[in-house]
This record gives structure tokens, sequence and C-alpha cells, in this order.
């Protein structure tokens, strides 16, 4: 059998699977205190024993600012774990619910049990965030798991491994390096759930193998999340909060505003206040700034550059920016207007530094536009006036959306976090999360003889009676 790239064959994957599996119910079966320290010791590790090394090996993998590991990496794990921690004991307690009179003598309870044996697979852009914050998820859940991140940011896969397993026996919880065969011969396993985020095209692939052994699923996919700026915005705001939206890790993140639809009123005000904005953020050079982030690797660099290029061609004009690194992966932030729809730019998820902006004029245009497209991951509106953001998120569909800001909706545990169709299945980010993870298993318990005791056969007319009684009263 051929070896994949981790040295690790499919009988090894096989029998760590196996391993994990045979000891699920022991990990199931331990005290919600033990799975808080558990939490507690993935925090200590992220928070600061290898703060330190994943900094670093981030930088190695993407040029990625300290500062934006620190808020996009560090601080969402660590907010998911004490958000977790807070709550967990609520989560895990039986859950009652009514039950109906024609069922008198008994009560009814939901208990919330782990699904089993789950894997976890994790794309490039935001490596630590998301592998560990589903792992959370997962492990408040009381699950093994299976943790297989992205092979094309090796350096920070192999801090996580190394703290993965100074944490969990490798029956537990463990993390497994390797490319494409590797995620295949997974893939292969009647995993009880598979938590996959990354492209759409690669969530089918999941989906499909998912199918075989009747896995469920949690798809966090993507797509072109669009922005609409009304004519009563504040554009100074927007601006600013587009930029570091659309920006922050070089526009490779699945929520980052897609393409602007603003107000032909505010067009020329918005591309100034961008242009400034982007500016004072990276100074006369993005490429050379140790606040701006790699493309991740030469094939992507190629990818975003043949858009602007293809968008070009169409009649595409840049605006600002457009400027490529000759000694990195850097692609300067870059502006578009005068987009055509049939360009790629627009019917592509671009997932790189590059913004189209296009100008609007009766907002029914906007939203039919929207609307003609895959289901968005994110949907953002910015506006002073209710009855518009009321109009377009009515009129629209997202996965979730933001008025007035953009993707920090992310951030709220007490939010359900993912897409719609094409832009993901299932949620994710506290209960949520612990829900994804969790087979709500339904539970009544007899506790006095009841009604229905009494309506066994032969079905006599007194009985008949007392039936057609129930259907209509009870």
């Amino acid at each position: 059998m051929e070896l994949i790239k981790d040295k690790l064959n499919l009988d090894v994957i096989t029998s760590i699977f196996n391993a994990q599996k045979e000891n699920q119910f022991t990990v199931a079966n331990k005290s919600i205190k033990e799975r808080k320290k558990k939490l507690l010791a993935l925090k200590k590790a992220v928070e600061i024993t290898y703060r330190n090394a994943i900094v670093e090996a981030l930088h190695k993998d993407m040029r990625k600012p300290k500062a934006e590991v620190d808020l996009t990496e560090i601080y969402p794990v660590t907010s998911e774990i004490k958000h977790t921690l807070r709550h967990l004991n609520s989560w895990t307690d039986k859950e009652r619910v009514g039950t109906p009179l024609a069922f008198f003598g008994s009560t009814s309870y939901i208990k919330y049990e782990p699904k089993g044996v789950c894997l976890i697979i994790s794309p490039w852009n935001f490596p630590v965030n998301l592998t560990l914050a589903p792992l959370v998820s997962a492990i408040a859940a009381g699950n093994t798991v299976i943790l297989k991140p992205s092979e094309m940011t090796p350096h920070i896969s192999k801090v996580m491994k190394t703290m993965i397993a100074s944490i969990f026996d490798e029956n537990e919880v463990t993390l497994i390096e390797g490319a494409v065969q590797t995620s295949t011969g997974l893939l292969s396993l009647p995993f009880n759930h598979i938590f996959f985020t990354g492209s759409p095209a690669i969530g089918k692939v999941v989906m499909s193998a998912a199918a075989k052994h009747l896995t469920s699923v949690t798809l966090e996919l993507g797509g072109k999340s669009p922005t609409i700026i009304d004519e009563t915005a504040n554009i100074k705001m927007a601006a600013k909060r587009i930029a570091v939206g659309k920006f922050a890790n070089a526009g490779q993140v699945c929520i980052a505003p897609d393409y602007i639809y603003v107000h032909k009123s505010k067009e020329q005000e918005l591309l100034e206040e961008l242009k400034q904005v982007l500016i004072s953020f990276y100074k006369d050079d993005a490429n050379q700034s140790e606040n701006y982030t790699c493309i991740v690797n030469e094939h992507h660099k190629k990818r975003i550059l043949s858009i602007v290029k293809d968008s070009v061609e169409h009649g595409s004009v840049v605006f600002y920016g457009g400027n490529i690194a000759k000694k990195s992966n850097s692609i300067e932030p870059t502006i578009l207007t005068n987009v055509k729809m049939k360009s790629r730019v627009m019917q592509e998820e671009i997932f790189g530094p590059i913004l189209p902006v296009i100008s609007y004029d009766k907002i029914d245009e906007v939203i039919d536009t929207v609307n003609d497209k895959e289901k968005p991951l994110a949907l953002y509106v910015y506006s002073k006036k209710k009855k518009n953001v009321n109009y377009i998120l009515n009129n629209t569909r997202a996965g979730g959306s933001c008025i007035n800001n953009n993707a920090i909706h992310f951030y709220n545990n007490n939010l359900p976090f993912g897409g719609s169709n094409n832009s993901g299945i299932g949620k994710s980010h506290g209960f949520f999360g612990f829900q994804e993870f969790s087979n709500a298993r339904g539970v009544l318990k007899q506790f006095m003889p009841g009604a229905l005791d009494l309506l066994t056969p032969p079905y006599t007319g007194l009985k008949e009676k007392i039936i057609n009684l129930t259907i209509k009263w009870l």
C-alpha cells in the first residue's frame, strides 16, 4: 500500500480510529469536571505554553503579524473555551420538556450525548482558530477526535501536533498530518461526525464520503459575501471597518466582504476613504509592511492574479493597489471599479485582497443580483435607515449578517455561526457547536401506570370511545 505523506498508511490511521472507537465510552462517561480540566489544559497551552511557537510558525507559513495572530487565532480559541467553561454544566444537564396529558404517568427529557468518534478537517487560512475551536466543542460534548489540518501550513501543523500530544492520549484526541491521501484515507472510515471547514467544492467531496457511512456532517464553507452600502451610510466608518474585514489575513477569510454594492451617490466618497484607510494601515507599500499577511503559496498567488487579469480584460479599472511583491507571495490590497458581472471576480469566491466596488441606483437591482447567486456565508449592510436594513434582510438569505460592521459576528459565541446550503450545513460556536457534536437523545420515563396501558387489544366499544376522546381533546 502506498505510504501517505506523513508516513502513516491507512492501516495506521485505522488503528488510531479503532483505538478511539474502543475508548469512546470511557471518554464519554468521564465527569464534566474532567472535560473542563481538559479544556483548561488546552487554554493554557494556546494562551501561554505554545503561544510564542504559534506566532513564530504562522509568521513562517504566511507572514502573519503577531497582533493578527492574537486577534484572529488565539483569542477565538480562548474565548470559545471560556464561554464553554461558563455554560457546560447547563448544556449537559437533562433538558426537561413537557409531556402530553395522553401520556399521563410519565416525564420526558432530552439528554445530550456524545456522537462518538469525530473527525475535524481544518483549512490553512486560520489553522489554529479553525482546528482548535471546533475541538473545544467536541471535547465539551464528550467525544474522541482526530484532527487533520491543512498541509499548506506545515509549520503551525507541527506545533499543534506537539501541543495536542502533550495534553491528550492518542486514543482520545490526536492530530494527523498529511496531504490529500491522508484526508482520503480518513474519509473512508465510519466516523460518527465530520466537521469540515473549506471550499464548497471539497465540501461536496466530504459529504459524499460521509454519505457512504450515513455520517453526520458540519460543513463550514464559503462563497461570495456581499456588502451593501446605502445612501444614508456613514462612509468614513464603513470604509475603515470594511478595510479591516477585507484585508486582514490578506483577504483569505471566508467571511470577508467579497464585493461591495454602494449607492451611486456615495461611490466616490467610499473609494477615496478606502484609499486613505489603506494608506494609514500599510503606508505606501503593503507588500513591505509588517502589518500585512502574505498569500499562502505561489499557486494561490497566481490564482488571484489571474482573477484580476480577467477582470481588467473585461473592462475593470484598478482604482488602487495591484502591486505584486517580487520576493514573496504578497499582493497589495487592490480595489476594482467598473466591474462586469460576467468576469471571474464576480463569479468566483475571491479569497484574496481584491475588492470589487459596484455602484447601484435601485436596491431591488442589488437584491436580485445577490439572490441570483448561491446563498452567501455572510451578508453585510451599512445604513442608518432601519427600513432599508429590514428590507434587505427580509429579501435576501445568508448564513449570518452584520449591520454597520462586518465579520465580527464570528466572535460572538452566543450567535450560531455557519452557512446555508452552498455556504455550509450546520452551525458552530458556543451551545450551537456543542449541539453539532452531540446527539439530542429523547427520553420518556414511565413512573406510574398510564391511560395507554388500558388501550390494548381487544379494542372494545369502550376503548374505541376513549381513543376517539383522546384524538378529539388531547
